[in-house]
């Protein structure tokens, strides 16, 4: 006789479902307005390479002529050219910066309707142990929201606030000039510093969020930079290790590898208060394996603190849903170790 299904799991599900169908919902949107800049932006950079190519006629014009043309005009010119040039620059660079966003966004939605799929599948109720599909999606969701609250929190006390400082700041810098020229000048130093300190820290975030070069060189490359990057701004060591064949892998497995690492150094840093990390990842033909060694305060593996308990939990989830495992050993003064291993063959989330 099959067991009677729980209407508060089965309430649960459902609202996961809808969850999951308003992000779609969301990421569709943003792809569809992505398209519509990129199309601007396609015919913004056709018009200035236009532009560029005049102007340059113009200029060549001028040098067969130079001795005939009187300097303002000439100067006039090659500001015009260097305009165009510099205006041409920034509208390919953004869509460039358009392309990679649609290409992160249908990554993205791609990802939500296979999740999409897979909840519903399997009963809400869990069997031998094990979680059910339901409960694997809530966990992640989960731990995706207490990272986005995170980086909100850390964007708002910081770009945030600086991006209002900025206006104060120049504010002040122009008053002065109508009564100390030289003050004026020391207010705007100050404020090129303090917006050469917040575009770091912009930088950072756009890191922490995806890492281009997780795209253009892959994972290891990217992990020794992620490592580098953390040791340096929270001053402790990070020691990276790889063996095996050195190579890309499947984008999928490269993502999820790398945000699993990424999210065990954050946690052996900020919460197990680590000062030396080791990082072992081993790439052989049939699987991928990572083992992390913190030398950190240590927790009870039974009653894991409740900041990292979401991120643990979704990257066993994770590796369980591709087939592969996760393991952790710690004890209280004795740091912590974290062990994951991924299939090669592994299908896509």
């Amino acid at each position: 006789m099959a067991a009677p299904k729980n209407p508060t799991s089965q309430a649960s599900v459902k609202a996961i479902i809808e969850d999951l169908d308003q992000e779609i919902a969301q990421t569709q949107r943003d792809v569809k307005e992505i398209d519509l800049l990129l199309d601007q932006s396609k015919g913004e950079v056709e018009k200035l390479t236009q532009r560029n190519a005049t102007i340059s006629a113009h200029l060549q014009q001028i040098q067969s002529q130079i001795e005939d043309v009187p300097a303002p005009d000439i100067r006039a010119a090659y500001d015009a050219a260097l305009d165009a040039q510099q205006r041409l620059v920034v509208m390919r660079g953004q869509l460039e910066k358009l392309h990679s966003d649609k290409s992160h966004f249908e990554r993205q939605l791609e990802v939500l309707k296979k999740v999409r799929e897979g909840s519903l599948i399997g009963s809400p109720a869990e069997s031998n142990g094990r979680s059910s599909p339901s409960a694997s999606i809530e966990v992640m969701i989960q731990a995706q929201e207490q990272e986005r609250q995170r980086l909100s929190r850390q964007m708002h006390d910081g770009p945030a606030q600086a991006l209002s400082n900025f206006i104060l700041q120049t504010e002040i810098a122009l008053r002065l000039f109508e009564v100390d020229q030289d003050q004026a000048r020391a207010e705007l130093n100050n404020l090129k510093a303090t917006a050469s300190t917040t575009f770091q820290k912009v930088r950072d975030f756009i890191f922490d969020l995806r890492p281009m070069m997780l795209d253009d060189l892959g994972l290891v490359p990217t992990i020794k930079r992620y490592a580098d990057h953390l040791a340096e701004k929270i001053s402790m060591e990070i020691a990276v290790t790889v063996s095996g064949s050195e190579r890309r892998l499947e984008p999928y497995l490269e993502v999820i590898i790398f945000r699993a690492i990424q999210e065990l150094l954050s946690n052996s840093a900020l919460h197990n208060q680590a000062s030396t990390i080791k990082v072992q990842l081993d790439i052989n033909e049939r699987q991928v394996r990572v083992n992390i060694d913190d030398n950190g305060r240590g927790f009870d593996s039974l009653a894991i603190p409740g900041e990292a308990e979401l991120t643990i939990k979704a990257i066993r989830e994770r590796m369980s849903m591709l087939g592969g495992n996760f393991e952790m050993d710690s004890a209280l003064g004795q740091g912590a170790r974290f062990t994951f291993s991924v299939p090669m063959e592994a299908k896509p989330l």
